[in-house]
């Protein structure tokens, strides 16, 4: 029977979650998803100065929004490191008893001096091991690492990958005072939670023939590894700050959509033929981690919002209405409207807009009158003859007995025919006098559902400013 497939997503809670864990976080659950296995989160916080509760928090938040959830890791207990000393203390006293490893009382000094020695030499900086045959009893604890032969890691994506003896050192342990390594938590806790295949980012492949050289003294199995590119910025360095958002929450908070995120960063280095646009359910069937490319994937936000806009345009009413009110609240309109008349305000602008907050922007007509109107346009249409069409038109849509598209449409039509107007001219001005601008959704639409009150109040409010008196 084979082994049923763990992985594992270990993020440090050192800030908000970056666009390049979340992308690790989610091929490691998709391919947990696609094999039938488990995914796991654990929390690599022994960095006890930079790990903080907001930052769990706001990781945990974001691996929420998008969708990736965990079969093992926290509320429970055991999935923090700092949960976890126990049991580093104890595998470090097996490979002590073992002599796999010694005690060393180098000074951080001598270390210093050693290491500018080195760099002075324009040799990499390799411990000496000058302690390895002491004998002393405390100080921090060294693995024995074999002085000659080859670490090869065999690398899902990369291929082997040879690592010469003398290209290591005899890494440290536990440290002075007993605090873990994070080389060595690494391998205690993806031994003890069984991880069968290690995905990260290829920052870590330095990292991990230490790491298998620790799986053999300890007598555990080595598991699979998949070292994923890392994301880049457009000048190909790697992706940071200063290309602007990386964190999930920046994204999320300028209405980029979860699925939309999610589709894109599974396209960061992964294909299906030309394939674009993937559900969910198609990436959790089509994805292997061997199909990721071993090569840097550059970040395109254009992509990104292409696919934002595709996602909104294919959202539901009810959800749409559901996503928008954060939105709304966060720009300053009543958020409590009702769900219904929410939605269709939503689809009358989801072809127009490429996030959520464009959205909102798009339709704050619909919440609140315009504060200005677009100057040449106002220009154009607020004149005397404008004032007097305005008046006509508010006399037409007071009488209809009911404020539908269709009645509203009628009525406008039969107005410019009495007035012998082209239809343009009439719409152009009922939209530049409810919604300040010349462009917008279908204006009988609009009309219908900012509401019959409020539009006779703003045609009026437009009437008196094409007649030159203050509104």
């Amino acid at each position: 029977m084979a082994t049923p497939i763990r992985v594992r997503f270990a993020p440090s809670p050192t800030g908000h979650l970056h666009v390049g864990g979340a992308r690790t976080a989610l091929f490691n659950w998709l391919f947990a998803r696609h094999h039938r296995g488990q995914f796991i989160l654990r929390i690599e916080d022994t960095d006890r100065s930079r790990s903080t509760e907001a930052n769990i928090g706001s990781i945990v938040e974001a691996l929420e929004w998008l969708g990736l959830d965990w079969d093992e890791g926290p509320p429970t207990v055991g999935y923090r490191q700092t949960e976890r000393l126990e049991i580093y203390a104890e595998h470090a006293a097996r490979l002590l008893r073992a002599g796999r490893a010694y005690f060393c009382d180098c000074s951080p000094e001598q270390l210093d001096r050693a290491r500018d020695e080195a760099q002075a030499r324009g040799e990499t900086f390799r411990y000496s091991g000058r302690c390895r045959e002491r004998g002393l009893t405390a100080g921090a604890l060294r693995l024995r690492i074999p002085e000659v032969g080859t670490t090869v890691v065999d690398d899902l994506i990369h291929g082997s990958v040879a690592f010469d003896h003398q290209q290591l050192d005899d890494w440290i342990l536990t440290r002075t005072d007993g605090t873990p390594t994070y080389n060595f938590c690494v391998v205690v806790d993806d031994v003890t939670m069984r991880i069968t295949h290690v995905i990260r980012g290829n920052d870590h492949l330095s990292n991990t023939p230490k790491q298998i050289l620790c799986y053999d003294a300890l007598g555990y199995a080595v598991p699979a590894f998949a070292h994923v590119s890392m994301i880049l910025g457009a000048d190909r360095s790697r992706l940071s700050k200063r290309h602007g958002a990386t964190s999930v929450q920046a994204f999320r908070d300028t209405g980029i959509l979860p699925d939309a995120m999610v589709n894109y960063l599974a396209r960061l280095g992964w294909s299906y033929g030309d394939q674009e646009i993937f559900s969910r359910d198609e990436l959790v069937a089509l994805f292997d981690v061997k199909d990721v490319g071993a090569s840097g994937a550059v970040f395109d936000l254009t992509k990104l919002e292409w696919l934002s806009q595709h996602y909104v345009k294919s959202m539901a009413r009810e959800e749409l209405a559901a996503r928008l009110r954060p939105f709304l609240a966060a720009a300053g309109l009543p958020a409590t409207v009702d769900g219904d008349w929410l939605g269709r305000v939503g689809e009358t602008l989801k072809e127009r807009a490429k996030t959520l907050v464009e959205l909102v922007e798009q339709g704050r007509f619909y919440f609140e009158a315009p504060a200005t109107y677009d100057a040449k346009a106002a220009a154009k249409f607020f004149t005397p003859q404008g004032a007097s069409r305005l008046a006509r038109l508010v006399e037409v849509l007071t009488a209809l007995p009911e404020f539908t598209p269709a009645s509203i449409e009628a009525a406008v039509r039969g107005l410019t025919a009495e007035l012998g107007l082209k239809l343009v001219d009439l719409a152009q001005l009922a939209r530049l006098s409810v919604t300040g601008r010349t462009a917008s959704p279908p204006i009988f639409d609009v009309l219908a559902l900012v509401g019959r009150d409020e539009v006779l109040a703003r045609l009026r409010r437009a009437q008196a400013v094409a007649q030159g008196r203050s509104a």
